[in-house]
């Protein structure tokens, strides 16, 4: 062991210990009488310690606060009295409340308090010029009764924001509301000729996938009878998902979800400017909600995506130019089919020297050598060598959760995947990538599951598959962009992920475990393996990726969440 952390360890604890009361004796300056520290502690977790979270303090003060602070020698406790709780322009206790410590004025009286003093607040956040000021502040927004195609425009803003949709294998979709099916009816569709057998043709998926849910629970029952020693609980769970699992390629794009989304005021922004100006009517009308939401709790955050404001004019006409422009030369390149796509995962693009570049930023931190130097050094070693560095930041890992070192980002991979819709809504949701998606058609035949081929089942399922493809295409001539709609999820789509090593290994070690669903495990599972592939030098980064088949997949987690709550 090291001599000076054996020798030397407890003079630096002591040394640490006084350097901190010295730390604590330099904050007399902001000591605070009496009735200030009951004010604020209200509004901080401590008044006296160096680190303590705001509360009870609405979005728009915090990040005001927050732009504030960037540029005053005051600290944050200080600031907070002196320019927000005894300022003038802010209507401070209108928009929290009496600083006694009462309850705060009614949500309307809120949001007058907050108009009132929102030159003050925009104000402070223009005067830095720094669209990051926008990353202070943020809010929870519940958007209900979407559709599924909306749900993934919306995830699709990846940066700031974190969303969490219904899920499809622990919720029946057969539910019906005053004798209606839950699926979005389009206006445009719904005023066109199509109406009636848009309608139809989602009734009737949604009917098939009602009908089927009991013989494939039986089915699943006699496949996969109940281990006496396991608990009933987590069986039925588990048993539930598989069903569902099996099920949900009939459920339409048009199916309707909820969703939950937290989002800092930038990634608000951004989004409400894209909804606005896309081309489907949903997501015009989400985008136009959003805002009139959201504008009543951040409202400095968003007010420059409000439909009439000269940013959201600007980015409007930015947008629909580009897409215009892109169409047009899309239009004079006719690149020829080789043969109809299949499903399947297939890396496109690869770094060939993304080994020696891992390597030398693994070495980067190591030594005093500049990465230039380091690239070159490794670049001459051997795999042998090269593959000791990796065993050196790669052995010591247990599980999945131990990140691996940042330098693996040196190394790129581009995947083009063709699987089923609901497989790319599982894997859409991991962010630190680069990824893109064709419109939904039915063009890229259907994923049957293997639980329904040569069952009873079978002719149910691929009738309403069958059915729906016919719809869409008679849609789709007029329509491209309402016809996907009706689109089942099963029905193959085509999008490509862009993704360095560090974030490939974390999807494939995640997305391959058992709880998942077949269809996206064997994405994962084809892309670690081609990737080792490519650099068999890699492979050691992928050791937790799960290449067993699990035949119901969710029992040992449900297991494991029922052992918890006895324990």
């Amino acid at each position: 062991m090291n001599t000076f952390s054996l020798d030397c360890r407890a003079g630096v604890v002591a040394r640490l210990a006084s350097l901190n009361s010295e730390v604590i004796a330099m904050k007399d300056y902001e000591d605070f009488t009496e009735t200030q520290t009951r004010i604020l502690e209200r509004f901080v977790t401590s008044t006296s310690s160096n680190i303590f979270v705001l509360r009870n303090l609405p979005e728009v003060i915090k990040g005001a606060l927050f732009s504030r602070y960037s540029r005053s020698s005051l600290g944050l406790r200080s600031l907070l009295l002196k320019e927000f709780i005894q300022g003038e322009e802010t209507a401070f206790d209108k928009i929290v409340g009496s600083s006694e410590g009462h309850d705060g004025e009614n949500s309307e009286d809120q949001v007058v308090a907050i108009k009132r003093a929102q030159n003050f607040y925009d104000r402070i956040l223009d005067g830095y010029g720094d669209d990051s000021i926008g990353e202070l502040g943020g809010a929870h927004l519940a958007i209900e009764n979407v559709s599924m195609l909306a749900a993934k425009v919306i995830e699709d803003s990846r940066i700031g924001g974190s969303p969490l949709e219904k899920s499809t294998r622990y919720i029946y979709f057969d539910q019906k509301v005053n004798d209606q099916y839950l699926y979005y009816r389009e206006p445009i569709l719904m005023t066109s000729a199509y109406r009636d057998v848009y309608i139809k043709t989602c009734d009737n998926l949604f009917e098939t996938y009602s009908k089927l849910i009991p013989p494939m629970t039986e089915l699943m029952e006699k496949k996969f009878p109940r281990d006496p020693e396991k608990s009933k609980a987590a069986y039925t769970a588990a048993l539930r998902a598989k069903v569902l699992d099996c099920l949900r390629g009939l459920l339409p794009a048009g199916t309707l979800t909820n969703m939950g989304v937290y989002g800092n005021g930038r990634f608000w922004e951004g989004l409400i400017h894209k909804l606005q100006c896309q081309n489907l009517a949903e997501l015009q009308e989400v985008g136009k909600q959003s805002y009139e939401e959201l504008a009543k709790v951040i409202p400095s955050f968003v007010r420059r995506s409000e439909p009439h404001h000269r940013h959201h004019e600007t980015y409007t006409q930015f947008f629909e130019s580009m897409n215009a422009q892109l169409q047009n030369v899309a239009s004079h390149h006719k690149v020829p089919k080789s043969e109809p796509s299949k499903a399947g995962i297939r890396l496109v693009d690869f770094d060939s020297e993304g080994a020696y570049k891992v390597a030398a930023g693994l070495l980067f931190g190591q030594g005093h050598s500049s990465l230039e130097e380091l690239q070159n050094y490794c670049n001459k070693l051997s795999d042998e060598e090269i593959a000791k560095i990796f065993d050196a930041a790669s052995s010591m890992r247990e599980n999945r959760r131990q990140k691996s070192p940042r330098a693996l980002e040196h190394a790129q991979f581009t995947f083009e995947i063709v699987a089923d819709f609901g497989c790319y809504r599982d894997l859409h949701r991991h962010r630190m990538l680069t990824q893109e998606r064709q419109l939904l058609t039915a063009d890229l035949e259907y994923y049957v599951p293997e639980e329904i081929l040569d069952t009873p089942m079978e002719k149910s399922y691929r009738e309403a598959m069958d059915g729906a493809k016919e719809v869409f295409d008679m849609i789709a001539q007029e329509l491209p962009e309402e016809a996907q709609y009706v689109v089942p999820m099963g029905y193959n789509v085509r999008w490509y992920f862009h993704v360095n090593l560090r974030a490939l290994q974390w999807l494939c070690e995640l997305r391959s475990q058992a709880a998942g669903h077949p269809a996206y495990r064997y994405v994962a599972q084809e892309m670690a393996k081609q990737a080792s592939e490519a650099v068999p030098l890699f492979e050691n980064f992928f050791k937790f990726v799960d290449y067993e088949g699990h035949d119901l997949g969710r029992l040992g987690q449900e297991q494991r969440k029922v052992d918890k709550s006895v324990s």
